[in-house]
């Protein structure tokens, strides 16, 4: 059977690979005691996994405690805030966002130079799972998270076995085969549906959305949501060259083109959806000249988490209108927090159900044969392990981010169907007329200021 690495190279299947029930031998080791903690953000599927956990490793008679707030009590020793769980009480949270155990951006691995144990975190944390008596846990989180369980496996010197189950609603970490992180779907479904809603308040009222979704380092929700719904127009950091910062007013003319060239349909109205990893690829200069007045850090930079650029580009779209003499109602949204907590579809209740008995079906191995652990990952129907820090940079030590790929196909598609100003447009007199008039200019004047777009 050929398997895919996370660099997409076609091998031999991986010595341990967990297969189906039935496939492969496994070991029902009562007296083990199992823990689950949340890392980082939510994501809609975690319960999913929790529940998928829970029963598998109760079948096999496991003890399984869930651990509040990810790492946060373990750090502090506060070993009371971790509960048994029954099958009963995760018999029907899969189809529940969330998480009952709660989430936390709790870090282990932070150091403490001015201690007299720099780690005493991640020593806190062993110990309070050593007092716990558990030997083999399951993580669910992204990247840091998994860094930090391996971490743990490391100082544990042998006595405790982890399982990692990535998720983001992102989707930027590379898994296998080109599979999405668990709970991107849920958020894709969720954000259509809130831009469809948006798409018919804007047709009804007339006005124009400025929507940013979530993705600070790729662009997969933002398109995923724009291209599924067909907003007018959806925009990603990795179409702007990757040496250069993005000039807000090349951003602000892509939406005030498409938006001109909705006009010149008889269409005054609509919907862009845009990533929110724009925001950390804006010239700073820029920036400062349109938000003078936002905090910035020590060394001058804004502060992202000042940023509003669902706010900041609607206000200078409707500058633009303005100093032509056009009244337009542009409103921005943020859609994020809305989508990390929905009920998983189906697909994504499905996909974690896969993950949740994978990660005890390895367990039960790594406890047999003295591995450390790894992480979870699905591969032609089959759970594969990896090894901790696959995602990472061998070189940099940095998490590898899956990009949106514009050369693709998919990325291609999505593009024929937005509002777009285009080569086209600027060659075809009939086309571009009123285009040009709808921004209050002629044919000449507007391929002269706007034309860069379409080369």
């Amino acid at each position: 059977m050929v398997w895919l690495t996370p660099d997409g190279v076609e091998s031999p299947a991986p010595v341990g690979a967990v297969f189906p029930p039935g496939g492969a031998d496994s070991c029902d080791d009562g007296g083990v005691k199992l823990g689950i903690l949340c890392g980082g953000g939510p994501a809609p599927g975690m319960n999913s996994v929790i529940s998928a956990v829970t029963i598998e490793a109760r079948k096999s008679g496991w003890d399984v405690l869930g651990i509040m707030d990810g790492f946060q009590h373990l750090i502090e020793g506060r070993i009371e805030q971790a509960r048994p769980l029954s099958i009963t009480d995760v018999s029907m949270i899969h189809v529940q966002g969330g998480s009952i155990i709660r989430t936390s951006r709790a870090n282990p691995t932070v150091r403490d130079e001015r201690a007299d144990d720099p780690d005493w975190r991640l020593h806190a944390c062993l110990a309070s799972l050593r007092k716990l008596e558990i030997a083999a846990l399951v993580t669910i989180g992204g990247d840091d998270t998994a860094f930090s369980a391996s971490r743990l496996v490391e100082a544990a010197e042998g006595t405790l076995r982890v399982a990692h189950v990535p998720k983001t609603i992102d989707n930027d970490l590379p898994l296998p085969g080109g599979w999405p992180t668990f709970g991107f779907e849920t958020a894709r479904s969720v954000g259509v549906q809130l831009v469809t809603n948006l798409m018919a308040d804007a047709m009804t009222t007339q006005r124009w959305y400025v929507v940013v979704a979530m993705g600070r380092s790729a662009g997969h929700l933002a398109l995923g949501i724009g291209k599924a719904a067909g907003a007018t127009v959806t925009v990603i950091a990795e179409e702007f060259p990757r040496t250069q910062p993005v000039r807000l007013s090349h951003l602000v003319d892509i939406l005030e083109t498409s938006m001109l060239k909705r006009v010149a349909h008889g269409r005054p109205f609509g919907v862009a959806v845009l990533a929110e990893g724009i925001g950390l690829r804006l010239s700073q200069d820029d920036l400062h000249q349109a938000m003078p007045e936002i905090e910035r850090d020590e060394h001058g930079n804004l502060r992202l988490a000042e940023l509003e650029l669902d706010r900041l580009l609607a206000k200078q779209i409707r500058d633009r209108f303005k100093q032509r003499g056009t009244k337009v109602t542009v409103e921005g949204k943020n859609i994020g927090y809305e989508l990390r907590c929905a009920p998983p579809v189906p697909f994504d209740m499905e996909y974690t159900r896969d993950l949740g008995y994978g990660a005890v079906e390895y367990l039960k191995r790594v406890l047999r044969d003295g591995e450390p652990g790894g992480m979870i990952t699905i591969q032609e129907g089959h759970v594969v392990p990896l090894a901790f820090r696959s995602f990472s940079d061998p070189t940099t030590g940095r998490v590898r981010i899956r990009q949106v790929d514009v050369e693709s196909n998919s990325y291609r598609v999505a593009r024929e169907y937005m509002i777009r100003l285009e080569h086209e447009d600027l060659g075809d007199p009939t086309a571009l007329r009123p285009i040009a008039e709808a921004a209050g200019l002629t044919p000449e004047a507007f391929r002269h200021r706007y034309g860069y777009l379409a080369e």
